[in-house]
């Protein structure tokens, strides 16, 4: 299933906005997970904007990444995007069993926790990284953007994301949009979108009643004048490599590799994104001790 981020402006391009269809990816990430089908709702809710945010990047080369840190139970998430659409995800605890909320819904604010913090880290090639966090306002993910972006970035947003999962826990439907208020923007536009805002269903009514994102774009956008600008494909993938975990081995020192050396003879690892499992036996490792003095 294609997985996509469409960037438009609208309003005599006084709103700029990118809407995702994040079903096949988010799947992919429950598969590899494992996830409950409210810690799907939760990861995938992340991914997809997390992919959104990441085609907002302009320079080849820069990344970002997305935490998650809430008092409740699924404890932390982490996405990581580049500007190229690959996408990244993991949650600490992806087991997390919880009653629905009262309306019939998951409870992603109750999993999450509506207590913490969201670290946005952006590496766009500069010395430093810009890093930028704010409270966590209802650990829903798409308020906590919401929040994000007007206390950190100081750009008005309106953020919603969606998740829908099938009774066999499977993804149904997944996607989002970010719609941003440009500077200058007249306040006759700021005043009906936000009217038009508080009576749109929600993001997986909408994806169930329209057959893509351009028609989406259309329902969400009605009464709107808007341009679709690109379209860029967005995936789930992970980078990591022997070299990277070799890396991360020599970071651990001397002492600690002779440890594993001596008392293990071999050592596993497990990236966290994908689950990939890569085994160094002894005479890996003593080549890497080799490095490491």
């Amino acid at each position: 299933m294609k997985n996509y981020v469409m960037r438009a402006v609208a309003a005599n391009k006084n709103l700029r906005v990118f809407l995702a269809v994040t079903t096949g990816m988010v799947e992919d990430a429950r598969k590899i997970h494992q996830t409950t089908p409210v810690v799907t709702a939760a990861l995938g809710r992340t991914i997809t904007a997390t992919a959104m945010m990441g085609v907002m990047l302009k320079g080849d080369r820069d990344k970002l990444s997305v935490q998650i840190k809430g008092d409740g139970p699924v404890k932390q998430i982490l996405v990581v995007a580049n500007a190229h659409g690959a996408v990244k995800g993991y949650v600490a605890n992806p087991y997390v069993e919880l009653p629905l909320r009262e309306d019939g819904k998951l409870d992603v604010g109750g999993a999450v926790g509506r207590n913490g913090k969201m670290v946005v880290i952006k590496d766009l090639g500069l010395k430093e990284p810009y890093i930028g966090q704010s409270d966590l306002v209802s650990g829903e993910i798409a308020q906590d953007f919401t929040s994000y972006f007007a206390y950190s970035e100081q750009q008005p947003s309106a953020v919603a994301l969606g998740v829908l999962v099938d009774c066999d826990y499977s993804v149904k439907a997944a996607g989002g949009f970010i719609i941003q208020v440009l500077p200058d923007a007249e306040e006759e536009v700021i005043a009906k979108l936000e009217e038009k805002l508080n009576n749109l269903p929600s993001v997986t009514n909408i994806m169930e009643t329209v057959k893509d994102g351009e028609e989406m774009l259309s329902r969400i956008l009605e009464g709107f004048d808007f341009e679709i600008l690109d379209q860029k494909e967005v995936k789930l993938t992970c980078d990591c490599s022997v070299e990277k975990l070799e890396k991360a081995l020599i970071s651990v020192g001397e002492k600690d590799l002779k440890e594993m050396i001596e008392e293990d003879g071999q050592a596993e690892l497990t990236c966290h994104f994908c689950n990939q499992k890569y085994h160094f036996d002894q005479e890996h490792l003593l080549r890497l001790l080799k490095q490491a003095k």
